[in-house]
């Protein structure tokens, strides 16, 4: 079920951006369109233990990339897309941050991706997204870090390694919160 949506929607992405001007656009269309088809497809998005979110990330990911989109202007239009679709169909929004920072970081290693790069851009994409929708930027910066530590540590430590350093090196993130989140995962 999981590899069918990673794949239909890395199909998807593709068809969406190809050849067209805005692709940061077209890819978030894409992926909201992805995530609330998922959900409708499955029934009642509570009962789902969100996994769906991470595959759709993870396909999104390997479309966007496979037609020339740069990774971490995909990675941002992603999770982006993934958090506020979710919110919009009343899901758990702090849940499917984790999710969507894990599937972006994982279509990313499937791909040979700069998981230092795409780290920062998940989190970066989950802050935005926060923003958007009105939820407590702080608490979904905390699980976008999270989503990225674990999906980092689940492929090996250097990928783990290295979307700490890259986390801790970003003037863009706020580092006490990152700081914070790298000392409560090493626990």
């Amino acid at each position: 079920m999981l590899d069918k949506i990673i794949n239909e929607t890395s199909k998807a992405v593709v068809a969406s951006i190809e050849g067209v001007d805005d692709i940061i656009t077209a890819l978030r269309t894409a992926v909201k369109k992805q995530i609330v088809g998922v959900f409708k497809d499955i029934g009642e998005i509570g009962k789902s233990g969100l996994e769906e979110v991470a595959a759709v990330g993870a396909g999104a990911i390997k479309g966007a990339v496979k037609v020339g989109t740069p990774i971490a202007e995909a990675t941002k239009g992603t999770v982006r897309a993934l958090i506020v679709g979710v919110s919009d169909i009343g899901g758990d929004v702090i849940g499917a941050t984790k999710k969507a920072t894990k599937g972006v970081i994982q279509g990313a290693a499937d791909i040979g991706g700069d998981i230092g790069t795409v780290a920062v851009a998940a989190v970066e994409g989950a802050i935005n997204a926060a923003k958007v929708i009105g939820v407590d930027t702080i608490k979904t910066a905390e699980a976008a870090i999270t989503g990225v530590l674990k999906a980092a540590d689940d492929i090996g430590t250097e990928a783990a390694s290295t979307a700490k350093k890259a986390l801790l090196a970003a003037a863009s993130l706020p580092k006490d919160i990152v700081e914070r989140v790298i000392k409560g995962s090493s626990k």
